[in-house]
């Protein structure tokens, strides 16, 4: 409620102000090249460097809450699960339901994804971040079910430029980064770098991570050349959940770890480089090529068997678009392609315990060969009112090899060698009317489509010999109002409707469910008010209730779904409140309120964690032309939350959140 209350503050502030024009945001995530923002209709939020600077995030989940119907949970060191107009998914669902992309290539293969995708991106530089929320399948395909996130690197500099920052904290947190940019003739250059050190908040859950991304961009005016490389480098001690609320009220008993075991390392690396040139007066080509790597391993601490699995792929693929701009006619069609050639392997090294064998559990390739193509045209009915229709067919192959024995073994089923094919269609309609030179409405109809993760078909144990996953499915559609109320105001408003079917998943008694639906309806708002010409309020705010829409009985009756239950780990209210105050060009200082409301922990909805209330506050003060120092406290008043609840096993477990945090950290740029 207190965030609803928020809102409605918000909006009767609003009202009550004297009505300047909406900032011209240009986005590149919705269409692939650069486009107005107002001119787009569907809801995305763009976080730019400015913000991202003040922010100085430790965890991309601080960066991403400022979006409506947006949250992570924040798991132990860089890892997260996401939730963009949905509950907070894990599994192949949590995998294979959001597009991570980075300067636009996705992060990772389709079928091939990972929950904790986003620690590959390097947002710690980026120069901005742009989410879509909402199915965006037919410009982009797979994964994108429930929204896009986008980190975007700094282009090259106009003049030469050294940038450079060291922070610190009383968690033991150390993080470096810098770069150097500049331009010559043609050809411009970016090399930026990151690292991060971390004792960890719980025992043995210390973190070490580097990152780079070098950029070179060619521009003769006709014909631009932008290439992009990055790598990443992920060590970590991982903590598993404590157990019970006593454990997450008591200061000391919530830094435990009974995982001291577990880790995480990871690395991958990923070159891309996007040719443009004109085809004609009106006609535009976009050529992507790109190749990635991904290696990982990492013990599976929430098993008995506390096994090492090691995954990895390397892809090649390229994406192309064709963009043609004639009057009040567009079109744009292209073809996207990939090859993957993937890895699984699980190892058990303790003794037997249950049915967990010891030994090897898993060895498989899998080879993919994703194709697709799409088409949108937008046509202007009028001067103000804009129609758009698009589609996208995606075709997918799965390889599978099995480099073990077929059978079961344990509990685990290795199936034999198989070929598995999937085609999935993305269709998009929409219609844009501007009201003014400041505000417009939209509708649109999307459908989200996505192939099964790999893991999801070919990991299976001995209970999940049922239906085979499918492609999901999600139908959505929206209303939006985005535009300035006044001078003062900014004002971004979006209704969603969506439902979702073959979501699959695993209940509770560990079955295969391969034909679960899920309704997804909720109302977003993103306000900025000036309130003063120093003084500006901004919130986010999301209502939505995500619910079952079929039933579930299960032999843990506990844990049966009922038809119109909500889907755990799904709050109804978020929201995301800031006050920035910037007295002169040298000083700024914000107070964020970070609200998450309650929600059930588990599917049959008999337990509920109550939400919390994080408040933090930023500095940062030039001290010269050149030299800047900052300052964060966050989670001012001490609470003891949780940056994740759930239920399972008959007990509510947690991965806390940090206590009261200080850092200050000081920053160079010429």
């Amino acid at each position: 409620m207190k965030s609803l209350a928020c809102l409605c503050v918000c909006l009767f502030t609003a009202s009550m102000l004297t009505p300047a024009l909406a900032e011209d945001v240009v986005i590149v995530t919705a269409e692939r090249r650069a486009q107005s923002l107002s001119d787009v209709p569907q809801s995305i939020t763009s976080i730019p460097a400015d913000t991202l600077q003040l922010i100085d995030a430790d965890h991309i989940s601080e960066v991403l809450a400022r979006a409506p119907g947006v949250s992570l949970h924040r798991g132990s060191g860089a890892e997260h699960l996401t939730a963009i107009r949905s509950p907070v998914l894990s599994g192949g669902a949590g995998a294979g339901s959001f597009l991570f992309l980075e300067n636009g290539v996705p992060i990772r293969s389709p079928g091939f994804a990972n929950i904790n995708g986003l620690f590959n991106a390097h947002y710690e530089l980026a120069d901005r971040i742009e989410i879509i929320r909402g199915p965006s399948g037919a410009l982009y395909g797979a994964n994108a079910i429930h929204g896009v996130i986008n980190v975007i690197a700094p282009a090259p500099s106009e003049a030469f430029s050294i940038f450079g920052e060291a922070f610190g904290d009383t968690q033991d947190r150390y993080k470096f980064k810098g770069s150097v940019s500049g331009n010559e003739g043609a050809n411009g250059y970016y090399v930026g770098a990151s690292a991060t050190t971390e004792a960890g908040y719980r025992e043995d859950a210390g973190l070490d991570q580097q990152k780079l991304t070098l950029r070179h961009v060619y521009d003769n005016g006709g014909v631009s050349i932008d290439t992009i490389f990055s790598f990443d480098n992920l060590e970590q001690e991982t903590a598993g959940f404590i157990f019970g609320e006593a454990t997450l009220k008591d200061r000391e008993l919530r830094k435990t770890n009974d995982f001291p075991q577990a880790f995480r390392d990871a690395k991958s690396a990923r070159l891309q480089s996007t040719i443009e040139f004109d085809a004609g007066d009106a006609t535009r080509v976009q050529i992507t090529p790109y190749a990635r790597w991904n290696d990982m391993d990492f013990l599976q601490h929430f098993l008995p068997s506390n096994s090492l699995e090691e995954n990895g792929h390397w892809s090649v693929g390229v994406q192309s678009a064709v963009y043609h701009d004639a009057g009040a006619f567009s079109l744009i069609a292209g073809i996207d392609a990939e090859y993957t050639d993937g890895f699984l392997s699980e190892f058990q090294s303790m003794p037997q315990i249950f049915s967990f064998t010891q030994g090897l559990h898993y060895d498989y390739d899998v080879k993919a060969v994703n194709a697709a193509g799409f088409v949108q045209a937008d046509y202007a009915l009028t001067p103000r009112t804009t129609a758009s229709a698009a589609i996208r067919i995606d075709g997918t192959v799965y390889d599978y090899t099995n480099n073990t024995d077929s059978g079961v073994v344990g509990r685990f089923l290795r199936l034999p060698d198989q070929t598995d094919k999937f085609v999935t269609a993305s269709p998009k309609f929409s219609l844009r009317h501007a009201l003014s030179d400041n505000a417009s409405v939209y509708a649109s109809y999307a459908r989200g489509a996505r192939p099964p993760q790999t893991t999801d078909l070919y990991r299976l144990q001995i209970n999940q010999t049922g239906d085979q996953a499918r492609p999901e499915k999600i139908d959505a559609v929206e209303l939006g109002f985005r535009g300035s109320l006044g001078e003062r105001v900014n004002l971004e408003l979006a209704g969603f409707f969506m439902d979702k079917k073959n979501f699959f998943f695993r209940d509770a008694d560990g079955f295969n469910v391969a034909n679960g639906k899920t309704r997804h309806v909720g109302v977003e708002a993103d306000v900025r008010i000036a309130l003063h010409e120093t003084l500006t309020l901004q919130s986010a705010v999301t209502y939505a209730k995500h619910t079952y829409r079929f039933d579930r009985p299960t032999g843990n009756s506990a844990e049966s779904i009922s038809f119109g239950d909500d889907v755990d780990s799904a709050p109804r209210v978020m929201a995301n409140t800031r006050l920035t105050w910037r007295p002169f060009d040298r000083l700024t200082a914000e107070a964020e309120l970070v609200s998450m409301g309650s929600y059930f922990t588990d599917a049959a909805n008999d337990h509920e964690y109550d939400g919390h209330n994080v408040l933090n506050l930023r500095a940062e003060r030039g001290l010269t032309d050149t030299l800047a120092a900052f300052i964060t406290v966050r989670n001012v008043t001490n609470e003891l939350y949780a940056e994740r609840a759930d239920f399972a096993f008959g007990e509510d477990r947690y991965f806390p959140g940090e206590t009261r945090t200080f850092g200050f950290g000081l920053r160079y740029r010429n």
